[in-house]
């Protein structure tokens, strides 16, 4: 039971999406009541760094625009600068300074950044219900034609390579800000497993946990070397990154929870020594819980669509647990629902060892 006394008056809007711009400055929120000047239902906003492009898509109970159309707006000069269509609804939109990835249920099409929009490419994927994919200046990844598989297009050549990430469907990806590492989880959530973009050689893997799990949100840290990872067991890890570039400023120490085989060990104790089973594995070397609200989880977008239902974008579950890190030591956790909430979380040594605690939260949709 919830004892915790109401502090702020419940918002009657809801948050249909959450979405960071690439160095996490800022996030932009969808709302049921429209963006700023809109009076309509947004299921999809995405930014474009820091430029003031973004892209959007129409959700929720009222959408402002049709479900298979992407507006590119221009919040400096407060209109529309593209549009785009599509013959089948909208699941992912990615925005970069010369292209614009649309991503429907079984194909991505990319397009050039430039009025009228000019046809690139298209690629055709397994079911992408979660509109999984990613977008820099020098990679496109997204869901392969096998489940579990992830395509990898190098941009300057057109080149495709395909990695067989997983055994099941694809659950989430993320790439880190230049580019070069990628990380993916199934559907399964108990395994992240990540890759180089320029070799598709796999650089190791980490374990979230032995249960199945929804992975919420990927997010590498700003040098590369840290992966912050959300899910629906409402817990926030943070896992080392075996990159060697780079060194990491904040180093995890045996006991702090699995940063290393070391860590597993500890972990496990003699258990660590089997060969088989999560035992060995290399688990976060830090997590916390963060909040997923009170408010009831409804099907996600894939389960509905399997049920017949035909899903609209803001209309199935929330998003919860969406990662930025602000920097090395700083992680922003934001959810988005009737309970839309930002959490500040600091990463720090304190008797030798890395903890991490939260240092704030608020409720960004309230008067």
């Amino acid at each position: 039971m919830n004892t915790r006394p109401v502090i702020e008056s419940p918002n009657e809007h809801a948050a249909l999406s959450v979405t960071f711009n690439t160095d996490c400055s800022r996030f932009v929120v969808g709302l049921d009541t429209g963006f700023r000047t809109f009076h309509g239902g947004l299921g999809l906003v995405q930014m474009m760094g820091n430029a003031n492009y973004l892209a959007l898509v129409g959700g929720g109970r009222s959408p402002k625009y049709p479900q298979n159309k992407v507006i590119i707006w221009d919040d400096s000069k407060d209109k529309i600068a593209l549009e785009l269509a599509t013959l089948t609804a909208v699941r992912g939109v990615q925005i970069s300074k010369s292209r614009i990835a649309v991503v429907l249920q079984n194909s991505v099409r990319v397009y050039a950044f430039q009025r009228p929009p000019q046809p690139l490419a298209r690629y055709e994927t397994a079911d992408n219900f979660l509109g999984l994919c990613c977008l820099t200046e020098k990679y496109l990844v997204f869901p392969g034609r096998t489940a579990g598989h992830v395509q990898v297009v190098q941009l300057a050549t057109d080149s495709v390579s395909i990695i067989p990430a997983h055994s099941s469907n694809l659950g989430a990806l993320q790439l880190s800000a230049d580019g070069e590492l990628l990380a993916t989880a199934s559907e399964k959530g108990t395994i992240i497993r990540i890759f180089s973009t320029s070799s598709c050689a796999k650089l190791g893997e980490r374990r979230r946990g032995t249960e199945f799990a929804t992975v919420y949100s990927l997010r590498f840290s700003p040098s590369g070397n840290m992966l912050a990872c959300t899910s629906d067991k409402g817990s926030l890890h943070i896992f080392d990154v075996p990159n060697p570039r780079k060194a990491r400023p904040v180093s995890p120490v045996p006991g702090a929870g699995g940063g290393s085989n070391t860590d597993a060990t500890n972990k496990w104790g003699f258990l660590s020594n089997l060969p088989f089973g999560p035992f060995s594995d290399v688990y976060s070397f830090v997590s916390t819980s963060f909040e997923t609200g009170e408010e009831p989880l409804l099907p996600s977008p894939a389960r509905a669509i399997e049920r017949g239902d035909n899903t609209v974008l803001g209309t199935s579950r929330p998003m919860k647990g969406v990662i930025g890190w602000v920097d090395e030591t700083t992680v922003i956790v934001v959810g988005a629902g009737i309970d839309a909430r930002w959490e500040k979380f600091v990463l720090k040594e304190e008797d030798g060892r890395t903890v991490i605690f939260r240092e704030g939260w608020k409720r960004y949709l309230a008067n």
